[in-house]
Protein backbone atom coordinates (compact mmCIF):
# COMPACT_ATOMS: atom_id res chain seq x y z
CA UNK A 1 0.00 0.00 0.00
CA UNK A 2 1.17 3.37 -0.94
CA UNK A 3 0.55 4.84 2.32
CA UNK A 4 3.15 2.73 3.97
CA UNK A 5 5.94 4.66 2.16
CA UNK A 6 4.69 7.69 3.82
CA UNK A 7 7.20 9.48 6.81
CA UNK A 8 3.92 9.56 8.57
CA UNK A 9 1.55 6.63 8.14
CA UNK A 10 -2.01 7.80 8.27
CA UNK A 11 -5.08 6.44 10.48
CA UNK A 12 -7.66 5.05 8.84
CA UNK A 13 -11.45 4.22 10.04
CA UNK A 14 -14.16 3.36 8.55
CA UNK A 15 -18.20 4.03 9.24
CA UNK A 16 -21.47 3.36 7.57
CA UNK A 17 -23.62 6.48 6.48
CA UNK A 18 -26.35 4.98 6.09
CA UNK A 19 -27.60 1.80 8.03
CA UNK A 20 -30.24 0.94 5.48
CA UNK A 21 -27.35 1.01 2.40
CA UNK A 22 -24.78 -1.48 3.83
CA UNK A 23 -23.36 -0.84 0.38
CA UNK A 24 -22.37 2.79 0.96
CA UNK A 25 -19.54 3.52 3.71
CA UNK A 26 -17.18 6.63 4.68
CA UNK A 27 -13.31 6.40 4.78
CA UNK A 28 -11.99 8.87 7.14
CA UNK A 29 -8.13 9.42 6.96
CA UNK A 30 -6.05 10.88 9.81
CA UNK A 31 -2.72 12.73 8.89
CA UNK A 32 -0.53 14.52 11.12
CA UNK A 33 0.15 17.14 8.73
CA UNK A 34 -1.33 18.57 5.53
CA UNK A 35 -1.66 15.70 2.72
CA UNK A 36 -0.15 16.30 -0.49
CA UNK A 37 -2.26 16.38 -3.86
CA UNK A 38 -0.77 12.95 -5.00
CA UNK A 39 -1.51 11.52 -1.18
CA UNK A 40 -5.18 12.86 -1.80
CA UNK A 41 -5.36 10.63 -4.90
CA UNK A 42 -4.07 7.39 -3.70
CA UNK A 43 -6.24 7.88 -0.86
CA UNK A 44 -9.64 8.41 -3.24
CA UNK A 45 -8.18 4.98 -4.99
CA UNK A 46 -9.29 3.19 -1.14
CA UNK A 47 -12.65 4.01 -2.11
CA UNK A 48 -13.22 3.81 -5.91
CA UNK A 49 -17.06 3.75 -5.50
CA UNK A 50 -17.01 7.20 -4.51
CA UNK A 51 -16.91 8.72 -7.86
CA UNK A 52 -16.48 12.01 -7.76
CA UNK A 53 -16.58 12.88 -4.37
CA UNK A 54 -14.32 14.94 -2.58
CA UNK A 55 -12.16 15.30 -0.05
CA UNK A 56 -12.70 17.16 3.18
CA UNK A 57 -9.54 18.06 4.98
CA UNK A 58 -10.06 18.96 8.40
CA UNK A 59 -6.85 20.10 10.62
CA UNK A 60 -7.06 18.64 13.98
CA UNK A 61 -5.51 20.46 17.02
CA UNK A 62 -3.54 17.89 19.45
CA UNK A 63 -6.16 18.04 22.42
CA UNK A 64 -8.70 16.96 19.43
CA UNK A 65 -6.97 13.97 18.42
CA UNK A 66 -6.00 13.14 22.11
CA UNK A 67 -9.91 13.13 22.48
CA UNK A 68 -10.20 10.88 19.44
CA UNK A 69 -7.48 8.13 20.21
CA UNK A 70 -8.54 7.92 24.13
CA UNK A 71 -12.02 7.38 23.71
CA UNK A 72 -14.05 4.38 25.35
CA UNK A 73 -10.59 3.22 27.58
CA UNK A 74 -12.91 2.20 30.56
CA UNK A 75 -11.56 -1.73 31.08
CA UNK A 76 -13.77 -4.57 29.63
CA UNK A 77 -14.78 -7.61 31.05
CA UNK A 78 -16.37 -10.12 28.90
CA UNK A 79 -16.27 -13.59 29.58
CA UNK A 80 -13.16 -14.72 31.24
CA UNK A 81 -11.65 -11.61 29.43
CA UNK A 82 -10.15 -8.08 31.02
CA UNK A 83 -9.05 -5.83 28.14
CA UNK A 84 -7.36 -2.99 29.92
CA UNK A 85 -5.38 0.17 29.42
CA UNK A 86 -2.19 0.99 31.07
CA UNK A 87 -4.25 3.30 33.61
CA UNK A 88 -6.09 0.37 34.53
CA UNK A 89 -3.22 -2.31 35.19
CA UNK A 90 -3.62 -2.32 38.53
CA UNK A 91 -7.57 -3.41 38.54
CA UNK A 92 -6.96 -7.01 36.95
CA UNK A 93 -9.00 -9.52 38.02
CA UNK A 94 -8.23 -12.79 39.41
CA UNK A 95 -8.42 -15.75 37.27
CA UNK A 96 -9.04 -14.01 33.94
CA UNK A 97 -7.38 -13.34 30.48
CA UNK A 98 -6.18 -9.95 30.63
CA UNK A 99 -4.46 -7.79 27.38
CA UNK A 100 -3.46 -4.27 28.20
CA UNK A 101 -4.28 -1.87 25.20
CA UNK A 102 -2.20 0.98 24.47
CA UNK A 103 -4.57 3.09 22.00
CA UNK A 104 -2.31 5.37 21.29
CA UNK A 105 -2.11 6.46 17.22
CA UNK A 106 -5.07 3.44 17.08
CA UNK A 107 -8.85 3.15 16.91
CA UNK A 108 -10.75 0.34 18.63
CA UNK A 109 -9.58 -0.83 21.98
CA UNK A 110 -12.00 -3.36 22.47
CA UNK A 111 -14.32 -1.59 24.31
CA UNK A 112 -16.99 -1.56 21.12
CA UNK A 113 -19.64 -3.69 21.48
CA UNK A 114 -18.84 -5.40 18.28
CA UNK A 115 -15.44 -6.14 19.76
CA UNK A 116 -16.70 -7.45 23.33
CA UNK A 117 -19.05 -9.64 21.49
CA UNK A 118 -16.95 -11.35 19.25
CA UNK A 119 -14.70 -12.39 22.69
CA UNK A 120 -18.31 -13.41 24.09
CA UNK A 121 -18.42 -15.53 21.10
CA UNK A 122 -14.65 -16.92 21.52
CA UNK A 123 -15.35 -17.60 24.99
CA UNK A 124 -18.42 -19.45 24.03
CA UNK A 125 -16.50 -21.75 21.29
CA UNK A 126 -13.75 -22.48 24.24
CA UNK A 127 -16.56 -23.37 26.80
CA UNK A 128 -17.80 -25.89 23.94
CA UNK A 129 -14.56 -27.74 24.13
CA UNK A 130 -13.62 -26.59 20.49
CA UNK A 131 -10.53 -27.09 18.64
CA UNK A 132 -9.07 -25.21 16.21
CA UNK A 133 -5.60 -25.33 14.58
CA UNK A 134 -5.71 -22.39 11.94
CA UNK A 135 -7.48 -19.39 12.43
CA UNK A 136 -7.13 -15.67 10.73
CA UNK A 137 -8.70 -12.35 11.98
CA UNK A 138 -9.68 -9.60 9.09
CA UNK A 139 -9.54 -6.41 10.32
CA UNK A 140 -7.69 -6.94 13.16
CA UNK A 141 -7.06 -2.97 14.54
CA UNK A 142 -5.17 -3.66 17.70
CA UNK A 143 -5.38 -7.18 17.22
CA UNK A 144 -7.53 -8.38 20.20
CA UNK A 145 -9.75 -11.04 18.48
CA UNK A 146 -6.49 -12.82 17.31
CA UNK A 147 -4.94 -12.49 20.89
CA UNK A 148 -7.91 -14.20 22.32
CA UNK A 149 -7.96 -16.80 20.02
CA UNK A 150 -3.86 -17.67 20.98
CA UNK A 151 -4.63 -17.32 24.38
CA UNK A 152 -7.73 -20.04 24.05
CA UNK A 153 -5.74 -22.43 21.93
CA UNK A 154 -2.40 -21.84 22.96
CA UNK A 155 -1.49 -24.66 19.64
CA UNK A 156 -3.26 -22.47 16.64
CA UNK A 157 -1.86 -21.25 14.01
CA UNK A 158 -3.10 -17.75 13.71
CA UNK A 159 -2.83 -14.43 10.78
CA UNK A 160 -4.11 -11.18 11.20
CA UNK A 161 -4.37 -8.54 8.62
CA UNK A 162 -6.00 -4.85 8.35
CA UNK A 163 -6.18 -2.81 5.75
CA UNK A 164 -4.44 -0.17 7.79
CA UNK A 165 -0.54 -0.15 8.25
CA UNK A 166 -0.43 1.78 11.24
CA UNK A 167 -3.18 -0.34 12.48
CA UNK A 168 -0.97 -3.60 11.68
CA UNK A 169 2.57 -1.31 13.51
CA UNK A 170 0.31 -0.77 16.56
CA UNK A 171 -0.99 -4.69 16.69
CA UNK A 172 2.40 -5.56 16.70
CA UNK A 173 3.40 -3.45 19.68
CA UNK A 174 0.35 -4.74 21.70
CA UNK A 175 1.36 -8.40 20.83
CA UNK A 176 4.82 -7.33 22.28
CA UNK A 177 2.94 -5.76 25.67
CA UNK A 178 1.17 -8.69 25.84
CA UNK A 179 4.25 -11.57 25.31
CA UNK A 180 2.38 -12.81 22.08
CA UNK A 181 4.75 -14.88 20.16
CA UNK A 182 5.64 -13.52 16.20
CA UNK A 183 6.05 -16.19 14.03
CA UNK A 184 3.70 -18.40 11.16
CA UNK A 185 4.26 -21.71 13.37
CA UNK A 186 1.64 -23.14 16.18
CA UNK A 187 1.27 -20.59 19.21
CA UNK A 188 2.31 -18.28 17.00
CA UNK A 189 1.00 -14.91 15.11
CA UNK A 190 1.84 -13.09 12.06
CA UNK A 191 0.37 -10.29 10.94
CA UNK A 192 0.11 -8.54 7.33
CA UNK A 193 -1.52 -5.15 6.05
CA UNK A 194 -4.12 -6.34 3.37
CA UNK A 195 -7.51 -5.80 1.43
CA UNK A 196 -9.90 -8.46 2.04
CA UNK A 197 -8.53 -11.53 1.54
CA UNK A 198 -5.88 -10.43 -0.71
CA UNK A 199 -2.75 -11.21 0.13
CA UNK A 200 -0.45 -14.00 -0.56
CA UNK A 201 0.27 -14.98 2.86
CA UNK A 202 -3.43 -15.01 3.81
CA UNK A 203 -4.20 -17.63 0.36
CA UNK A 204 -1.08 -19.41 1.06
CA UNK A 205 -1.98 -19.99 4.98
CA UNK A 206 -6.01 -20.65 4.01
CA UNK A 207 -8.52 -23.05 4.62
CA UNK A 208 -9.00 -21.67 8.37
CA UNK A 209 -11.11 -23.56 10.71
CA UNK A 210 -11.73 -20.53 12.24
CA UNK A 211 -11.99 -16.76 10.61
CA UNK A 212 -13.30 -13.49 12.36
CA UNK A 213 -14.19 -10.30 10.76
CA UNK A 214 -15.41 -7.39 13.06
CA UNK A 215 -15.39 -4.76 9.84
CA UNK A 216 -18.98 -3.35 8.44
CA UNK A 217 -21.67 -4.89 6.53
CA UNK A 218 -20.63 -3.40 3.52
CA UNK A 219 -17.47 -4.77 3.51
CA UNK A 220 -18.99 -8.50 4.90
CA UNK A 221 -21.31 -9.17 1.86
CA UNK A 222 -19.05 -8.13 -0.59
CA UNK A 223 -16.55 -10.75 0.89
CA UNK A 224 -18.92 -13.36 1.74
CA UNK A 225 -17.62 -15.45 -1.46
CA UNK A 226 -13.83 -15.16 -0.70
CA UNK A 227 -14.63 -16.22 2.81
CA UNK A 228 -16.27 -18.87 2.24
CA UNK A 229 -13.73 -19.94 0.07
CA UNK A 230 -10.29 -19.07 3.17
CA UNK A 231 -12.86 -21.19 5.09
CA UNK A 232 -12.62 -24.64 5.44
CA UNK A 233 -15.87 -27.03 5.45
CA UNK A 234 -17.23 -27.69 8.96
CA UNK A 235 -15.08 -24.31 9.90
CA UNK A 236 -16.37 -21.32 12.23
CA UNK A 237 -17.20 -18.02 10.69
CA UNK A 238 -17.30 -14.48 13.83
CA UNK A 239 -18.63 -11.63 11.83
CA UNK A 240 -19.07 -8.41 13.71
CA UNK A 241 -19.31 -4.65 12.53
CA UNK A 242 -23.09 -4.54 11.63
CA UNK A 243 -26.27 -3.40 12.84
CA UNK A 244 -28.63 -5.59 13.98
CA UNK A 245 -31.06 -4.56 11.05
CA UNK A 246 -28.13 -5.42 8.62
CA UNK A 247 -27.76 -8.77 10.27
CA UNK A 248 -30.56 -10.57 7.65
CA UNK A 249 -28.31 -8.99 4.54
CA UNK A 250 -25.01 -10.52 5.73
CA UNK A 251 -26.75 -13.68 6.63
CA UNK A 252 -28.49 -13.84 3.42
CA UNK A 253 -24.97 -13.55 1.61
CA UNK A 254 -23.39 -16.63 3.68
CA UNK A 255 -26.36 -18.91 3.77
CA UNK A 256 -25.71 -18.64 -0.50
CA UNK A 257 -22.16 -19.42 0.23
CA UNK A 258 -23.17 -22.82 2.15
CA UNK A 259 -23.01 -21.42 5.69
CA UNK A 260 -26.10 -21.91 8.18
CA UNK A 261 -26.58 -19.52 11.37
CA UNK A 262 -25.28 -20.92 14.72
CA UNK A 263 -25.88 -18.01 16.86
CA UNK A 264 -26.70 -14.32 16.51
CA UNK A 265 -25.68 -12.46 19.95
CA UNK A 266 -27.17 -8.77 19.93
CA UNK A 267 -25.48 -5.87 21.97
CA UNK A 268 -27.10 -2.57 21.60
CA UNK A 269 -27.60 -1.77 18.05
CA UNK A 270 -24.98 -4.05 17.09
CA UNK A 271 -25.00 -8.16 16.11
CA UNK A 272 -22.81 -10.40 16.36
CA UNK A 273 -23.23 -13.54 14.00
CA UNK A 274 -21.47 -16.66 14.42
CA UNK A 275 -21.60 -19.50 11.52
CA UNK A 276 -20.84 -22.75 10.23
CA UNK A 277 -19.65 -23.37 6.83
CA UNK A 278 -21.24 -27.20 5.85
CA UNK A 279 -19.35 -29.96 5.81
CA UNK A 280 -18.68 -32.10 2.34
CA UNK A 281 -19.54 -35.63 2.89
CA UNK A 282 -16.63 -37.68 4.74
CA UNK A 283 -15.07 -34.32 5.94
CA UNK A 284 -14.28 -33.65 9.54
CA UNK A 285 -15.01 -30.41 11.42
CA UNK A 286 -13.28 -28.77 13.99
CA UNK A 287 -13.51 -31.30 16.95
CA UNK A 288 -14.53 -30.91 20.26
CA UNK A 289 -12.39 -31.40 23.87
Amino acid sequence: MPFAMLDTVPVLMTSEVDASRPNDWRLDIYFEEKPSKQTIAIAKRLAPSAKGAEAVITKLEAEDWVTISQAGLEPICEGRFFVHTPIHRDEIPEGVLSFEVDAGQAFGTGHHETTAGCLAILDTLKSQGRRYRNVADIGTGTGILAFAALALWPNVRSIASDIDPLAIEVAGQNAAINAVRMGNGPGQLELVTAAGMVHRRLRARSPFDLLIANILAGPLIDLAPAFANATAPGGTLVLAGLLEKQAEAVASAYRRQRFRMSEHLVRGDWSILRLEKRPVRGHRPASRA
